[in-house]
């Protein structure tokens, strides 16, 4: 590891967690207009999905870095849901922390309130920034306060990561995941983590936007490994919005004679339809909607006569890949 050698040359022992520490920049963000609440991160670290990133729909978003403490995550929202806001949940769990100067964590909550915490023995580059009006940029030794998201890093080749993480942010357009993912490569563009890259993560809730309602896990992705996990981020987050986002309205279709002809030859192939029929039956939309649960198109499923768009052009891409 990078840092590792150059405490090896100033013959300086590294300190003990030092391999335990999520070196890690992350965004925690809130969206007014949709209540999503989401948090991106990217480290030099394996499966910072499973250690950094904590959020809860209708509560607030939290990402726990360095010497990541999940307490941070688990009574820190517990402490929003009953009232706290996200300052106040920070500071409160941060008295009963007995290391709070090797932690880094960003807070939202679901009114917008933002904190973000650099302790002092974490590694240069480190820092975080806040939004909003009253929005401020901290180094080590400090807990900023703002408004609709907190950027923090540590390890950094200097502080354009987070510089660039928060004015990209603001100045994104599209969903809360759409900013977060732009925020996160321009973080990797203003430098990112010294050591390099290794994993990547995504994570945005939303109350009842999880698969078929069940829960609120509107997104979740993770990339436990990767020479370029922020690309592939990218990548995954293309396939869950076609396997896990529902039709948009706009891209409703209907299923035409010529449409018809082309879905019964891939139907018929696959042995989900016997022979051609003389209109949009029972018959083949049963048969059409059993090939989509079988493809995993399974919240783009209907049984109306019509099509999502979205859903057509990637069976045609699949079958031209296949017959090549």
């Amino acid at each position: 590891m990078f840092f590792l050698a150059v405490l090896q040359i100033l013959h300086q022992p590294p300190p003990s967690d030092f391999t335990k520490r999520a070196h890690t920049y992350s965004i925690v963000a809130y969206d007014s207009a949709t209540g999503d609440l989401g948090i991106a991160v990217q480290s030099k670290f394996p499966n910072v999905g499973g250690i950094v990133p904590w959020a809860r729909a209708g509560v607030g978003a939290v990402a726990t870095q360095s010497l990541s403490n999940t307490d941070y995550g688990d009574k820190g929202l517990d402490l929003i849901a009953q009232g706290a806001t996200a300052p106040e949940a920070m500071r409160i769990v941060m008295r009963s922390d007995q290391r709070p100067s090797q932690r880094q964590v960003g807070m939202v909550d679901a009114h917008g309130n933002s904190a973000s915490w650099t302790g002092d023995s974490t590694f240069d580059w480190a820092g975080g920034r806040t939004g909003g009006p009253n929005g401020r940029t901290g180094g080590k030794g400090q807990l900023i306060e703002g408004r609709g998201y907190a950027a923090q890093a540590n390890i950094m080749v200097s502080d354009a990561t987070v510089r660039n993480m928060a004015e990209t942010f603001e100045r994104a357009k599209g969903s809360l995941a759409d900013r977060l993912l732009a925020a996160l490569v321009a973080g990797q563009a203003g430098g990112g983590d010294k050591r390099g890259m290794q994993s990547a993560a995504l994570l945005v809730v939303r109350a009842g936007a999880g698969y078929l309602g069940a829960n609120d896990r509107y997104i979740d992705i993770r990339v436990y490994d990767a020479p370029d996990p922020i690309k592939e981020l990218q990548r995954l987050y293309e396939l869950h919005k076609l396997y896990f986002f529902t039709t948009d309205s706009a891209d409703l279709i209907s299923i035409t004679p010529p449409v018809q002809k082309e879905l019964e030859a891939i139907l018929i192939e696959k042995k989900w339809l016997d022979a051609p029929q003389t209109s949009v039956n029972q018959a083949f939309l049963t048969a059409l909607a059993n090939f989509m649960y079988w493809e995993n198109y399974d919240v783009r499923v209907r049984m109306d006569g019509k099509i999502d768009r979205v859903v057509l052009e990637d069976i045609r891409k699949n079958r031209k890949s296949v017959r090549r």
